[in-house]
């Protein structure tokens, strides 16, 4: 096959994508959702003392294959420019005042995401002695993802729960 019919082939095929699923249904969307955040929302990831499994998996929900911003989904670098906290891993001693911190610079109303079982129930961590306890415990939490490490898609159906895209 030449480049030039290779080329042909392309162009006539055009980009094949997958149709994204359909909106996540009113039963579906929590209740605490602030009207502010739905339809768009801003993240910031903070390790509160993971494997970094969970890490991993949200690299994948945010890569191009699952597209986590096409939901209105985006990881910022600052929790002033947040709305919402995606914590992962248990929070540890030397973690729970930054945690904390954390939270408080992010802009009201805000939301806090527990991803993974070490965050939603310390895990295969619970009891060690570094671990101050899972992130409920430490902070109030809106909404949790469980798995270890939860898959990328359930990453995302979260995410879309928030922003109702």
């Amino acid at each position: 096959m030449t480049i030039r019919r290779l080329a042909g082939l392309i162009w006539r095929t055009g980009m094949i994508a997958e149709v994204a699923p359909p909106p996540p249904g009113l039963a579906d969307t929590p209740s605490t959702v602030p009207a502010p955040l739905a339809g768009s929302l801003q993240l910031r990831h903070v390790d509160a003392g993971s494997c970094n499994g969970c890490e991993i998996e949200v690299s994948a929900a945010f890569g191009p294959v699952y597209d986590a911003e096409r939901y209105g989904a985006r990881l910022v670098a600052s929790p002033r420019h947040a709305d919402a906290l995606l914590v992962t891993g248990v929070v540890t001693h030397n973690m729970a005042e930054p945690l904390r911190r954390t939270l408080e610079a992010t802009p009201t109303p805000r939301m806090v995401l527990a991803v993974g079982d070490c965050a939603r129930n310390c895990g295969v961590l619970a009891g060690g002695y570094g671990v101050a306890g899972a992130v409920s415990d430490i902070v109030d939490v809106d909404l949790e993802v469980h798995g270890c490490p939860p898959e990328p898609d359930e990453i995302v159906a979260a995410l879309r729960r928030l922003t109702g895209r």
